[in-house]
């Protein structure tokens, strides 16, 4: 699934090519995504001229004249400008048509992104209202996660993963910037002191940072908007090397089923 640095990647791919643009043509090839696109949609759109394009968790934001596009890409889905030419693809299943003669294509072969076109503050949307701070934003301080993780019995995995206490920390994420603050995945969230909490949260920083420089991690089927896949998986440390030695200490990285999801952790380097 796309994730933060994904997005992200995403994000800066298509703004310089799609802000300023006026939006000439919506088609919908199959509306059948996560939550079906509404009738009415391709006449609320058409015609808006893109104003700024944004990134709220791992939802882009294309704010317009008249609203908002509220776009999350799902477990496969990918964004891509292309040039006029190029037949639409399979799973190419919305269209924007911009005035200077690019295409904004949406493709997901799973379909369960979704499309919504918010026309009020878009920060009011069910989807977003509630979610936590950004990961490399200042209000995500070590204070905060503390505060937060006390009387926590939950694994420190799942606590970071939860859009609630911060956004965008999937599960590749999460198993990293563990590895990388020394703390294992399945520790209780109350348990984590002031000080872990301060490695923790320069942890996410840095290894969403590193894969956003790397244009995102591509497993299977994401790329971005180039159409290239993400390089991160080359500096990974931990995540999908079961029993291959930790780059660090040489100790077989282990892995089990936490929370329905595969993790990973070298049981020397993390304690």
């Amino acid at each position: 699934m796309p994730e933060l640095p994904e997005v992200e990647t995403t994000r800066r791919g298509i703004a310089g090519v799609v802000t300023g643009q006026t939006i000439t043509t919506v088609t919908i090839r199959d509306r059948r995504l996560r939550w079906p696109i509404p009738a009415g949609f391709e006449t609320a759109v058409a015609g808006r001229r893109i104003l700024a394009v944004e990134r709220r968790a791992k939802y882009l934001l294309l704010r317009t004249d008249g609203g908002t596009l509220l776009i999350h890409l799902g477990m496969s889905g990918s964004l891509r400008a292309v040039d006029d030419g190029p037949p639409a693809r399979l799973h190419d299943h919305v269209e924007l048509g911009l005035g200077n003669g690019l295409r904004l294509r949406f493709n997901d072969p799973r379909r369960f992104g979704s499309f919504h076109y918010v026309t009020g503050d878009v920060s009011r949307h069910p989807l977003l209202a509630t979610l936590g701070p950004e990961p490399l934003a200042e209000d995500f301080t070590a204070e905060l996660l503390f505060r937060r993780s006390r009387r926590r019995r939950v694994a420190v995995k799942q606590f970071i993963m939860d859009a609630h206490v911060v956004v965008g920390v999937g599960n590749i994420y999460a198993s990293e910037a563990l590895f990388r603050a020394g703390i294992r995945p399945g520790r209780a969230a109350g348990r984590l002191t002031l000080a872990d909490c301060g490695r923790l949260v320069g942890a996410i920083r840095a290894v969403l940072s590193a894969a956003i420089d790397s244009g995102g991690t591509t497993l299977r089927d994401y790329v971005n908007a180039d159409g290239l896949p993400g390089y991160f998986r080359q500096r990974l440390f931990v995540y999908e090397r079961r029993d291959e030695p930790c780059r660090r200490c040489s100790t077989a990285i282990r892995s089990r089923v936490q929370g329905g999801r595969a993790t990973y952790w070298c049981p020397r380097c993390q304690s």
